[in-house]
């Protein structure tokens, strides 16, 4: 039998604070060998990442301990070794990849800076030297023309290219083991097939083990070999991919597998009332050159595009990042200018002044894609949700007001009882739910959810979207779903648009776009969502 790479053994990992001790890891222990790929699945707060951080000491100590345990890295166990050795093993051995490239990157430097330190520390090649292996780096990860990209900085670059650029720095030394921490989390779904083709390439090329961290299964059936799924600090099922897929036994397992948005969106209907429409629509953005900063050029994030919405209906607006779908929704809603009409239950809205729209912004809400950052940390749930009756009912008494967010908070699935506490007191979806009463509470016709479930786990994601149906069902409510997770919004949506680069690249009902898409763009986004046959994104057009 092969002796493996990485033996992790009982590992229990605890936590000290305020007197307190909690267990985040219960005695989990899982092998991986040389040159296989093993995925740790579960939801947020199952231990998965508190367990990868252990690997190399990454937690906060000496708040972190590990009760019981050990981690044995080719026959040394990585707890017990000193800063010195375990900073070789560090960058070296075993490497990492996280979740979110933009704040794993210093924004203060370059992409060749930031390779090149770690090819100075760990090999003692001095920037000047180190060009050519940045350059054949940059090659390896799919950047293209990377001469161009070596002086850039991460605001420069897409999620894509961010996420590439942290590959090149966890390859520079040849690692025999790489951890990947929700590496495609954040990603569209064309880039997400793109970066698990790549590290599935370079996983072959050299050789490598890999650590793959997930709570999304279909990722975990496309790059790995054998799966732990882990939940309250412990591993309850361990097997090779495909059986795990086909026979899983433990109920946690059964319960992930079965946790994708499923459901009927509404059906169309033309005789219901227009609640939103636009025409020609346009957001250009200037770009100014030159001394006196003149205009010479447009950033057309949204070109001419007409749309639609009924009482009762949802339109799904998908496709990759930058393809101006969340400019389109902040133009509807009047939080940005644009040129075209707007119409918003039968008034003319273009022209609108601040002023003017105030005592319209009660019938058209926004839940944002972070409910986080959406939501004051310093702000009681029922001052949040009470906020918005504070300004567009003020006769309400205090009693009364405080009777509605007791009211929207039960209709969203949650204790009002809980309405004292502030946001970081709750889960990320119940903060979603939050953010939801939010904007149930002052009865809105329109809601533009902008990204509303690509942070929630897959269980949460299903409960949120079963919530939004209810909703609409129940109110009539007009959803406009932006989303580059085509599963939720086939769950959701009942017509859909396609927009790449401002402009809209396929329109029409949504099962006739899933069920037989027409354009070359909306075939290569389906099949990244849905595992068919690869389709390449065809070129952006000049």
């Amino acid at each position: 039998m092969t002796e493996p790479l990485l033996s992790v053994r009982d590992l229990s990992v605890a936590f000290h604070q305020g007197g307190k001790t909690s267990l985040a890891v219960d005695r989990i222990s899982f092998d991986i060998t040389k040159g296989e790929v093993v995925a740790l699945v579960g939801e947020s707060g199952s231990g998965k990442s508190v367990s990868a951080n252990s690997i190399l000491k990454l937690l906060p100590y000496p708040a972190a301990s590990h009760p019981s345990g050990e981690i044995l890295f080719n026959g040394r166990d990585l707890l017990t070794i000193g800063d010195a050795d375990l900073r070789d093993v560090r960058g070296n051995d075993i490497t990492m990849i996280f979740q979110e490239p933009m704040t794993s990157l210093n924004p203060l430097h370059s992409i060749e800076r930031q390779i090149a330190e770690i090819l100075d520390l760990h090999q003692g090649i001095k920037p000047a030297q180190a060009r050519p292996r940045v350059l054949e780096l940059l090659h390896q990860v799919g950047i293209r023309e990377p001469e161009k990209r070596l002086k850039a900085y991460p605001h420069e670059l897409s999620g894509g290219q961010r996420q590439r650029v942290m590959i090149a720095m966890a390859l520079a030394n040849r690692p025999e083991l790489l951890i990947a921490d929700e590496p495609t989390t954040a990603l569209d779904v064309t880039v997400q097939a793109q970066i698990l083709e790549l590290l599935k390439q370079l996983k072959d090329a050299h050789g490598m083990s890999m650590l793959f961290i997930t709570h999304d299964l279909g990722i975990v059936r496309k790059i790995a070999d054998r799966v732990c799924v882990m939940t309250k600090g412990k591993i309850v099922e361990t097997g090779p991919t495909a059986e795990i897929f086909d026979n899983p036994q433990h109920a946690y397992t059964r319960h992930l597998l079965a946790s994708e948005p499923r459901g009927e969106p509404p059906a169309s209907d033309e005789t219901k009332p227009i609640v939103i429409e636009a025409k020609d629509m346009k957001v250009w953005f200037p770009i100014k050159a030159g001394f006196l900063r003149k205009t010479v050029d447009h950033v057309k994030a949204v070109d001419g595009i007409d749309l639609t919405l009924r009482a009762g209906q949802t339109l799904g607006v998908v496709g990759e990042s930058g393809s101006g779908k969340t400019t389109l929704g902040l133009a509807l809603t009047r939080l940005i200018g644009s040129q075209g009409r707007i119409g918003f239950e039968g008034r003319n809205i273009e022209g609108y002044s601040f002023s003017q729209m105030r005592p319209l912004r009660r019938r058209m809400q926004i839940v944002f894609q972070d409910p986080f950052g959406s939501l004051s940390p310093r702000m009681a749930v029922s001052d949040i949700i009470g906020e918005g009756l504070q300004v567009h009912e003020p006769a309400l008494s205090a009693r009364e007001r405080d009777a509605r967010v007791a009211e929207a908070l039960d209709e969203v699935g949650l204790d009002a009882a809980t309405r004292w506490r502030y946001p970081h007191e709750f889960s990320g979806g119940q903060r979603q739910r939050i953010a939801i009463a939010r904007a149930m509470v002052l009865k809105p016709q329109f809601v533009m959810l902008d990204e509303p479930t690509s942070a929630l786990d897959m269980s949460v994601q299903a409960q949120v979207v079963d919530l939004l149906r209810d909703l609409q069902a129940r109110h009539g409510l007009a959803y406009l779903f932006i989303s580059h997770d085509l599963k939720v919004v086939r769950a959701l949506a009942n017509d859909m648009i396609v927009m790449r680069l401002g402009k809209v690249v396929e329109k029409g009902p949504a099962e006739a776009i899933f069920t037989a898409p027409r354009e070359d763009y909306t075939k290569a986004l389906m099949a990244a969502a849905f595992d068919l046959k690869a389709v390449p994104v065809p070129a952006a057009r000049p």
